[in-house]
């Protein structure tokens, strides 16, 4: 059976992009899914002085190796400040000193929402022309604006993102197999 990875990049205990993580791995068929909740990989603040003092973290060599078991990647990225959240920067400049290829050439639906009516646009277009240069192959990317307008009772109510969403999963659902 295909792996598939799925990262919410926040570390907030109540994360809207976890919230979107979790609604569309209810989407997909088939599939295992390992749900990484980077609180799980605690890491220092990447600095070329503390790498050479203390080397690559036990963490980052065990996010490392299950990012080898996967066939494919769903990121849900939250937006500060027009960017990624300073614990998903830090966890990929950490793993970009193992591999520079973190996502492996694997199929990536990337994704991103926010409160606001953008739902997080500019780090979607900020990640999808960086994450090509890490080896992600992305498939599609879904915003979804208004969360707290456009989410509730664990799933997307809008109709046009509903099916919008599905769309892009089958997509990628399909690139995977």
């Amino acid at each position: 059976m295909k792996k598939i990875i799925t990262i919410a990049g926040s570390n907030s205990q109540k994360s809207i992009n976890t919230s979107l993580i979790t609604y569309t791995n209810s989407l997909l068929e088939n599939v295992d899914i390992i749900s990484i909740d980077l609180n799980d990989y605690v890491l220092p603040i990447y600095g070329a002085d503390f790498e050479a003092e203390n080397g690559i973290p036990t963490a980052v060599r065990r996010l490392d190796e299950l990012f080898n078991t996967a066939d494919g990647f769903i990121v849900s990225l939250a937006e500060h400040n027009g960017s990624y959240a300073a614990v998903f920067k830090n966890t990929i400049d950490w793993l970009s000193r193992v591999n520079t290829k973190i996502w492996r050439d694997k199929p990536m639906l990337l994704m991103a929402t926010s409160p606001g009516n953008r739902g997080g646009a500019t780090v979607l277009q900020l990640a999808s022309a960086y994450f090509p240069f890490m080896g992600a192959n992305i498939t599609d990317t879904f915003s979804l604006p208004s969360f707290y307008d456009n989410f509730n009772n664990k799933e997307i109510n809008d109709e046009r993102l509903k099916k919008d969403i599905h769309l892009k999963v089958n997509k990628f659902q399909t690139k995977i197999l």
